[in-house]
């Protein structure tokens, strides 16, 4: 793979749905889902062989509609959830499915034709709203998700046969401007005991215990001058969380001191759409736009391979005897070969030197961080 173009892979029809397979551990692998009003939308799960140089692909039909948020369930390497808009005769419809499809189907690229789910189930969303956002696995709590509907976080616990609610959380903004936003997407976070979701609420960002219905744990007011479009939470690092937005900033926060951010950036033309920590290096980060760029962020002063290096007896577990070095705060690498949207980007869950980029006209493309950083950390 030329490591400054890399690897293409096309698709038939527009798509902004990525997601790493999680469960995977051994495996580069992604799933892809499109977003056409036609009735002929389909999942796609690529895999990226490294030694051959090369993408194949299985390919499942989404028959529901056309997908606007995609996520793997990190404790089942065959399931996944999406968010789709279904045209019925009095308008189209915002609802979310979990899919799971057999162990025989686990074939990437041998099969050629296009593959049913051996399990579908609808979530039950309407009677909570319109809108729905997003669905989200717990990162530990095999038996718990929550789905974002409108102003509202909804918690499912599936220890039983079917999903059902298990809580609720309406919005509680002090601000009245913002009474009437929904929220625009959440995660759960990986700190507090697995015990707070985050939700995005227009320039908010609100972290809710959801041991405690409406209870608000944290929250960053004007986080950005305009919509926060994406969240992430730093694995390696406690209370650290990385947000883009419409304003084209990409900013890191530790939620003990919302007052500003600890670091900045503004090398994005439009609306960021996505950020992602890298979970092994998390000095490194992503970000993705509309600006139909990819750009490779260094934020080694406030990561936690600069908290170790604070204590000159530290000993990781890559290197024995040497601290892990970090790079110089600020812009490392622009990637430029999209020429549309690009709405998301995602690190390999296997391999901490892959990611993955998606634009809408439907090109993944499979890239690498470049060798002369990747020794710089390593060496």
């Amino acid at each position: 793979m030329d490591e400054i173009n890399g690897l293409i892979y096309g698709l038939e029809l527009q798509a902004r749905a990525l997601s790493p397979q999680y469960a995977e551990t051994n495996e580069v692998r992604f799933f892809i889902a499109t977003n056409s009003l036609k009735p002929t939308n389909q999942i796609h799960l690529v895999e990226y062989s490294e030694e051959k140089s090369q993408i194949n692909s299985t390919i499942f039909e989404h028959s529901f509609g056309e997908v606007w948020k995609l996520n793997a369930n990190p404790h089942d390497l065959y399931e996944i959830a999406t968010c789709f808009n279904e045209q019925t005769s009095n308008g189209i419809k915002s609802k979310a499915a979990l899919l799971k499809y057999g162990e025989n189907d686990d074939t990437i690229g041998k099969v050629k034709t296009e593959l049913s789910w051996q399990q579908e189930e609808i979530l039950e969303t309407e009677i909570y709203g319109e809108k729905v956002k997003t669905v989200e696995f717990h990162p530990t709590q095999k038996q718990s998700l929550a789905c974002v509907i409108d102003n509202k976080v909804i918690l499912y616990d599936r220890a039983e046969s079917k999903t059902r609610q298990a809580a609720e959380i309406a919005s509680t903004s002090s601000s009245s401007k913002h009474l009437n936003h929904p929220f625009t997407g959440g995660k759960w976070s990986h700190h507090h005991q697995g015990q707070q979701f985050v939700a995005l609420h227009d320039t908010f960002i609100k972290a809710y215990d959801t041991r405690d219905n409406n209870h608000c744990a944290w929250s960053i007011e004007d986080s950005h001058g305009q919509l926060v479009r994406d969240i992430d939470c730093n694995l390696n690092k406690q209370c650290h969380f990385v947000t883009g937005g419409d304003d084209g900033f990409l900013k890191l926060w530790d939620c003990r001191m919302p007052k500003e951010p600890v670091f900045a950036r503004n090398d994005h033309a439009h609306w960021v759409w996505c950020v992602r920590f890298n979970t092994f290096h998390d000095q490194l980060i992503l970000s993705s736009s509309s600006d139909c760029k990819v750009l490779l962020t260094c934020a080694g002063s406030v990561s936690s391979e600069a908290a170790e290096n604070v204590n000159p007896n530290a000993i990781t577990s890559l290197e024995n005897t040497t601290q892990r070095k970090y790079l110089d705060d600020g812009l490392l690498h622009t990637f430029e070969q999209h020429e549309d949207s690009v709405y998301c980007v995602e690190w390999s869950n296997v391999d901490p030197w892959i990611f993955a980029s998606l634009s809408y006209d439907g090109r993944l493309l499979i890239s690498k961080v470049p060798k002369q950083y990747k020794y710089q950390i390593i060496l």
